[in-house]
């Protein structure tokens, strides 16, 4: 938290009980007084309760101290379990119009969080940031550290369902099966399904340069649509270079016969995208096989929505490279002529 090192002025700032404070402080005695007043400016610096005397900085204890007339030590006097502190708790927040946090507002800030929140942001404790602040916006005080876990993981899970039950519904019952076939499924869409998406045939282009279809993504092997572009070749020419372009070309072929749609991912911001092409990338096939299928999809499709342009571009930069040596050798004899 902020409070590890506290300056003068966050001191003067965040920890100086204002007049309608003292008045509440007032009528307590020793550690019950040091107590109420550390819990009191505590809630109001981060709209929570500490939840022991060690998230309490010892500067701040001693700077509430000095303002309430009661030596830092008595504050271990204080008892962090009982009546006593709940009713601080409860006077605190009847003071500040805050309320403790109910199943319904749990399941409202959950909902809230997977729709605005977490499509767009999937590190959760980025999310949790938005949870603590929304919560505080509406005068509630947060549940315990493990119920906001809970609460930022449903969220998470909720925005993720959402999305790619979106990204899996824009593609064909065919697509499905080509990509799936990656990590070894069979037909995990069923055979009526293609009636039902309305799928329509590859074109017969693709189909031709890819061979069959339904397998050629498989023989290609999920690893090597892994596999990062093809460096540059080295300046000795031979078989090398079209070899690799041709292990380039015949990826590119494979992923293109998926026939993902040009606007799949539309709407899904750049980092999610990534997210899941990273996740897929780093999963075996075995543990890409337990997803729920629009998932899994998801996964795989950003994969190869990426991979398709890098390896695009690899195949360009190949081409490049071996253009200009052909060059190169063609104007040597030349040159040795005019010499």
């Amino acid at each position: 938290m902020d409070h590890i090192s506290l300056n003068v002025h966050e001191l003067t700032e965040n920890w100086t009980l204002l007049e309608h404070e003292r008045e509440l402080v007032s009528g307590k005695r020793g550690p019950t007084r040091l107590g109420f007043a550390v819990l009191l400016k505590f809630h109001t610096r981060y709209g929570r309760f500490p939840r022991d005397r060690s998230e309490v900085p010892e500067r701040a204890v001693d700077f509430l101290a000095r303002q309430v007339r009661v030596p830092a030590a008595e504050l271990d006097s204080y008892d962090w379990t009982g009546r006593t502190i709940e009713y601080h708790r409860a006077q605190i927040r009847r003071h500040f119009g805050f309320r403790e946090c109910t199943v319904a507002d749990a399941e409202e800030v959950t909902a809230y969080l997977a729709e605005h929140v977490a499509r767009e942001e999937r590190r959760p404790e980025r999310v949790r940031a938005e949870l603590l602040a929304r919560l505080r916006a509406q005068s509630i005080e947060p549940p315990t550290p493990g119920r906001c876990d809970r609460i930022v993981k449903a969220a998470l899970r909720a925005a993720e369902e959402s999305l790619t039950a979106g990204i899996s519904s824009r593609l064909t019952a065919a697509s499905i099966r080509r990509i799936v076939s990656l990590v070894g499924d069979g037909d995990p869409v069923g055979g009526d399904a293609a009636d039902s998406r309305n799928e329509s045939p590859p074109s017969t282009a693709t189909a031709t340069a890819i061979g069959l279809t339904e397998t050629g993504l498989r023989d290609i092997g999920l690893r090597k649509i892994k596999e990062a572009p093809a460096p540059a070749p080295a300046p000795a020419p031979g078989d090398l270079d079209r070899r690799a372009m041709l292990v380039e070309i015949d990826k590119l072929l494979a992923i293109r016969a998926v026939e993902l749609p040009p606007d799949l991912f539309r709407g899904i911001a750049p980092a999610v995208v990534a997210g899941w092409r990273a996740r897929a990338e780093a999963e075996s096939p075995s543990r890409l096989r337990t997803h729920p299928l629009p998932l899994r999809v998801t996964l795989l499709a950003a994969l190869l929505h990426q991979r398709e342009r890098e390896i695009a571009d690899s195949l360009v930069e190949l081409l490049i490279s071996i253009s200009g040596r052909g060059q190169g050798r063609k104007r040597a004899p030349e040159d040795a002529a005019r010499g």
